[in-house]
């Protein structure tokens, strides 16, 4: 009964055909702008009626927000950036990049080359300590000749 009401006049025609009908006074009320008394004296709990809350604006509800955005994003393929035009066409890293000279050397990095049966770099590496800590040379030169005359270690 109430989706036919598009207009003040509409609404005041129902208001009279049925006066005790009073979702058509809160429509009426709406449309109007004006309030209506006999509302506000039949049933008080009228002004708190859903038919007199402002309309919900859909393009709000459609509306992305900011974490919407970037998780779109994210779930796109293809993630490359562009220099644009004058811009130094350096390429950008984003994981650290080791040579062979910045090569980690540790004690315990050997022993798991060891472990794995990696000789050959276990004795790099210790061939590296050797010349990082002079004062050991002796220690490592020992483990070197016990790796590759196959002496348990």
């Amino acid at each position: 009964m109430l989706r036919g009401i598009g207009s003040t006049a509409d609404a005041e025609a129902l208001t009279a055909r049925y006066p005790w009908f009073l979702p058509a006074r809160v429509v009426r009320a709406n449309l109007s702008g004006e309030s209506d008394p006999r509302l506000s004296v039949m049933a008080p709990w009228r002004a708190e009626s859903s038919l007199s809350r402002p309309a919900i604006d859909a393009g709000e509800l459609t509306r992305l927000t900011s974490e919407e955005i970037i998780d779109r994003f994210l779930c796109e393929e293809d993630l490359r950036i562009v220099a644009e035009e004058g811009e130094p066409e350096e390429e950008v890293t984003t994981e650290a990049a080791l040579d062979e000279d910045d090569e980690l050397v540790s004690e315990d990095l050997a022993g798991i080359y060891l472990a794995q049966g990696l000789r050959d770099r276990a004795i790099a590496i210790y061939r590296k300590l050797s010349l990082l800590n002079p004062e050991k040379s002796v220690y490592f030169a020992e483990l070197i000749d016990k790796i590759e005359n196959n002496i348990k270690i």
